[in-house]
């Protein structure tokens, strides 16, 4: 049986997990950082997702966006390697971000027995990966049982979204001024999903209204492997709420929330990005 500190979680601040979780769970948040010219924000610590989205609209330049420092892993592993037997950390996909990398490095400095897992993805499936982890170990499953689970989870965990600005694509080097151009002369939206941690195109798409039939469809033909899924969105609360609303009454067996993307994601799929979520059964 895992007792309760017999386990450090760390994870970090994309996986948009509640504080009061955070808090009730004694999970360790590395932050990523957003820079804003020569100003630099932790994220989920000096910049909240309202505060930045409003600064994103304001900002002539796209912000960059970093990955948190080894250092920073090292001196945290230290601390905990003192008061925990084994540590488990989730973090982002490594395709996307050296976080990963950063942890894997860091543990393996410092000696200390840290799971270190690759979600291949990000936002809600990422935080839900170390919520599913500690509902284990408070079934008392062994840290052996919790790791191998965990580890199942990447290949099933699906992201598919509409990003919100093609400018913003543009501007962070994803799409040619053509591209952008023609784009936005007939209003072109595309749907991007996560494969093996890398985002992809999955369809290019006329109008609003169709982005919506189109991801309703893609989750319909995943429908029956869901227990639970959100609807992922860049500062458009309403209309993910709305979709929650409908996908609710679609799928009565499955429980639906919204997920707002963090400042990091945010930075790179624009205002106005929305999709849906889940980690297959």
């Amino acid at each position: 049986m895992t007792l309760q500190n017999d386990i450090a979680w760390i994870t970090d601040s994309t996986a948009s997990l509640s504080e009061e979780f955070i808090k009730n769970n004694h999970i360790y948040v590395v932050p990523l950082s957003i820079i804003f010219g020569e100003k630099s924000f932790r994220e989920g610590i000096d910049i909240k997702e309202e505060s930045f989205y409003q600064m994103l609209a304001e900002s002539k330049q796209l912000p960059k966006t970093s990955q948190p420092a080894i250092g920073e892993f090292v001196e945290l592993f230290k601390e905990l390697k003192e008061k925990y037997k084994h540590a488990i950390a989730v973090h982002a996909s490594s395709s996307l971000t050296g976080t990963y990398q950063g942890s894997l490095t860091a543990s393996s400095m410092v000696e200390y027995d840290v799971d270190v897992i690759d979600s291949k993805i990000g936002s809600y499936p990422l935080g839900r990966m170390v919520e599913r982890g500690i509902e284990l170990q408070k079934q008392g499953k062994t840290y052996e049982e919790i790791v191998s689970y965990l580890r199942t989870l990447p290949d099933k965990a699906r992201l598919v979204m509409s990003p919100g600005s093609l400018e913003q694509l543009h501007k962070g080097g994803r799409l040619s001024t053509t591209q952008v151009f023609i784009g936005s002369l007939i209003k072109l939206k595309l749907i991007v999903q996560f494969d093996d941690g890398k985002v992809v195109l999955f369809d290019k798409i006329r109008t609003e209204k169709k982005v919506k039939e189109r991801l309703f469809n893609i989750f319909k033909e995943a429908s029956h492997l869901v227990k639970e899924a959100s609807v992922i969105h860049a500062n458009i609360k309403e209309t993910a709420e709305e979709w929650r609303s409908e996908l609710q009454t679609l799928y009565p067996h499955i429980s639906f929330t919204t997920t707002m993307f963090s400042p990091v994601p945010g930075t790179h799929t624009g205002q106005g990005t929305i999709g849906l979520a889940w980690i297959n059964e």
